[in-house]
């Protein structure tokens, strides 16, 4: 790759790093551009996932180091990630590409109203613990979006803090947190099984891991220094930002 698309890539890479610890959905902005510079579709998303997994290193050490991650309410989550993500990666040769833009803009739009209906969700701590129910659905949609974030993973962060705010009752602090370590977990499997499959383009991969564990890192730090208000109206503007973009990308 020519010395100016790599630079532009870690440029990209860095910055999307930095802000996608709040936000995510990296993955919608990196991977089509990887396409751009002319890396293979499936290896673009590999090498990716790869890189992600060294991102969501760098973000979980800097929240563990300010005690931000609740390990025990996260371990169920985290054992069924690492089943859904292993599958969801091993069906990217099925999953059709073109549905990924229709998901990703559905899934934003309903966060967007869902997290405007709840003006307190995610803001002020809540001291009940969730129902069972709520328990379940947290569960359920876990396995769901741990399948998608296995295949490709753009949105798959985005949509996973909205439902431990909306319905494991965390604030966004611990949900933003708490997804970066579970994502350890998904991006981590998900690149086992590109890895077997021989898919990563480990060159250009090492360059951007370094990237965006450094990037991460940072971003973490910075999101430890916001109260859950800032981080709900970063959230929230991220995200119809995004229910935009991956609309125009369909539509034209």
């Amino acid at each position: 790759m020519p010395i100016t698309s790599l630079s532009i890539l870690i440029l990209l890479f860095f910055v999307t790093s930095v802000v996608g610890v709040v936000t995510g959905s990296n993955s919608l902005i990196t991977v089509p551009v990887m396409f751009q510079f002319g890396v293979e579709p499936k290896v673009a998303v590999a090498t990716n996932m790869f890189g992600l997994t060294f991102m969501n290193i760098g973000a979980s050490l800097s929240f563990f180091r300010h005690g931000s991650i609740e390990f025990r309410r996260l371990s169920p989550l985290v054992a069924i990630t690492i089943a859904a993500s292993t599958f969801g990666a091993m069906l990217i040769g099925i999953f059709s590409s073109s549905a990924v833009p229709v998901f990703v803009t559905a899934s934003m739009i309903f966060v967007v109203i869902f997290s405007l209906t709840g003006r307190d969700k995610g803001v002020k701590r809540s001291i009940e613990m969730p129902g069972k129910g709520a328990i379940a659905l947290t569960l359920l949609l876990t396995f769901f979006l741990g399948v998608y974030g296995g295949m490709y993973s753009g949105g798959y962060v985005t949509m996973l803090t909205a439902v431990l705010v909306a319905f494991y009752g965390m604030s966004f602090t611990e949900a933003v947190a708490g997804t970066k370590f579970i994502n350890v977990f998904s991006s981590g499997v998900a690149t086992a099984v590109f890895a077997w499959q021989g898919l990563i383009d480990y060159s250009l991969g090492i360059i951007l891991a370094v990237t965006m564990f450094i990037a991460a890192y940072v971003g973490a730090r910075t999101v430890t220094r916001l109260n859950d208000l800032w981080l709900r109206r970063i959230f929230l503007s991220a995200v119809v930002l995004l229910a935009v973009k991956t609309a125009l990308d369909f539509i034209l």
